[in-house]
């Protein structure tokens, strides 16, 4: 009978390179899957990843965003800008999905970029995806605790001693979630399909709703003409393109339709989680991919459609402002009663989008604790193979978070961490081609190197398009990334240990 070690390529050393710029070898990571102390359990099927990709993608925005863009920046080409947002985001998409079936550890960017960058790579974006997940759970979670007081008729959930204000409805859900994630993957997945089944009914009847009250006059223009806009940022505020070329702020049109489309961007990210459980997933070569694109495909055809049918119900003029939502549009034709409907459909997809943005910080967190990145203790799995540990320090953090913080202007921070994610596994599919040509893939992406690169691009686009307050921030959490790095990754890196112990 064959053993691990006799498998095609398994017998490499652990990783190639020296130094700062070590690689793990994608064998060497999936021969880590198998250690009993650090096994995640295999539970989860390609339906499974497709609804946590739905659960994570489709949240309040979906009743938010899309009016809010409509009435200020686009028009009715809202809907192509989605369109066109869901194109660039797809160019990331088969990306993330080769690496997946290449290199079915939890982890995500981070264990991708460890096999074809190296270690100090793999730990800034590794640092990186800590920023992007906790912020992005504890913000999300004081959003839910926002909807909770709208549906259940009472003014906040939200406690004051003296200065301090506690968020108590943050804390209820993500210490719910934290103990599901606790007891088990499965149990997670099918909680949130039941959540996820709520959030969808909630769109259909929006839909079936809304399209009563359709009329084709409202989509014309289609594309209004351009004028500038009533508000220009300055100074920190304003967007790096801006910083750099003096360009002023313009809605509608192209430019208009164009700067929708970054906007709406950001309504798409979260799928690149779904890459965090390819660990616990059966037969992730198939899959991860199909878990991936399947999510994606399926919000995509949910955000077009409700902005068609939001944009042919009323004028997108009636949904300037700052405070449009999908139940302006229903208020305006008369139906009230619609505001509460989509309070519920957006208390539903606020808890998936917690709870998925929950496990994938943990398995990141679990993946640089094996690599002893992190103190390897923390790595370890209970009797229901899930990392406890960690769901339990993880859970804490984003508590006092989401409890106690008001973050502002920090949530961009979350873009940002995601479109750099974005950027280095795009380019790690056009190096991993090269260096490991040999790797069976389970999917892989058409026309490289072009598809990587426009993807690339597509993301660096985007980035400029965030404020240089942002930018600045995010210098700084990266510069206290490479401290941490050198003061306690580097001395105890296992793969660093081996390599020394080889000399």
């Amino acid at each position: 009978m064959s053993t691990p070690q006799d498998a095609p390529g398994v017998g490499r050393a652990p990783g190639r390179g020296s130094g700062l710029f070590r690689t793990k070898s994608v064998e060497q990571s999936i021969l880590d899957t198998d250690d009993p102390d650090s096994k995640l359990r295999k539970d989860l099927t390609a339906w499974d990843l497709t609804v946590f990709g739905v659960a994570v993608v489709v949240g309040a925005g979906i009743f938010t965003l899309t009016a809010r863009t409509a009435g200020n920046v686009a028009g009715p080409s809202v809907s192509l800008a989605f369109v066109f947002a869901a194109i660039a985001c797809g160019l990331t998409a088969v990306c993330y999905a080769e690496f997946a079936s290449t290199v079915p550890v939890a982890g995500s960017a981070y264990t991708y970029s460890y096999a074809t960058f190296g270690e100090l790579v793999a730990w800034i974006i590794g640092w990186d995806l800590i920023l992007e997940f906790a912020l992005a759970a504890s913000v999300v979670a004081k959003g839910w605790s926002q909807y909770l007081g709208t549906v259940f008729g009472f003014d906040s959930a939200t406690v004051h001693w003296g200065s301090i204000t506690f968020d108590w409805g943050a804390v209820l859900l993500l210490t719910v979630l934290g103990v599901l994630l606790a007891v088990g993957t499965k149990v997670s997945s099918r909680v949130s399909a039941v959540a996820v089944a709520i959030k969808l009914a909630v769109i259909a009847l929006v839909l079936v709703l809304g399209i009563t009250y359709f009329k084709a006059s409202n989509l014309s223009p289609y594309i209004p003409p351009s004028q500038p806009a009533e508000e220009s940022a300055s100074g920190l505020h304003q967007t790096l393109f801006q910083f750099i070329t003096g360009a002023g702020d313009t809605n509608f049109g192209w430019y208009g339709l164009l700067a929708a489309a970054s906007i709406v961007f950001f309504a798409f990210i979260g799928f690149d989680v779904v890459a965090t459980a390819a660990e616990e997933t059966k037969n992730p070569q198939k899959a991860v991919p199909r878990g991936i694109l399947g999510s994606l495909v399926i919000v995509t055809v949910l955000y077009v459609a409700v902005t068609l049918v939001l944009t042919g119900m009323v004028p997108y003029t009636d949904l300037a402002g700052e405070n449009a939502t999908l139940a302006t549009a229903f208020q305006i034709v008369g139906v009230d009663w619609a505001k509460n409907v989509i309070s519920i459909g957006a208390l539903a997809g606020l808890t998936t989008v917690v709870m998925v943005l929950f496990l994938g910080q943990t398995r990141v967190l679990f993946a640089m604790s094996r690599d002893g990145l992190l103190p390897r203790g923390l790595a370890h799995t209970g009797k229901r193979g899930t990392p406890v540990r960690l769901t339990a320090i993880v859970g804490v953090i984003c508590c006092v978070l989401a409890g106690f913080v008001d973050f502002g202007t920090l949530e961009e921070m979350v873009n940002i961490g995601t479109l750099f994610a974005f950027v280095l596994v795009s380019v790690g599919v056009i190096v991993l081609r090269r260096t490991r040509p040999d790797l069976p893939r389970g999917f892989r992406v058409p026309l490289v190197p072009l598809v990587p690169i426009l993807a690339v691009a597509a993301c660096l686009w985007l980035m400029v398009n965030l404020s240089v307050e942002t930018w600045l921030r995010f210098v700084i959490w990266m510069a206290i990334g490479f401290a941490v790095y050198f003061a306690y990754g580097r001395r105890h890196s296992v793969l660093g240990k081996k390599a020394a112990k080889q000399d």
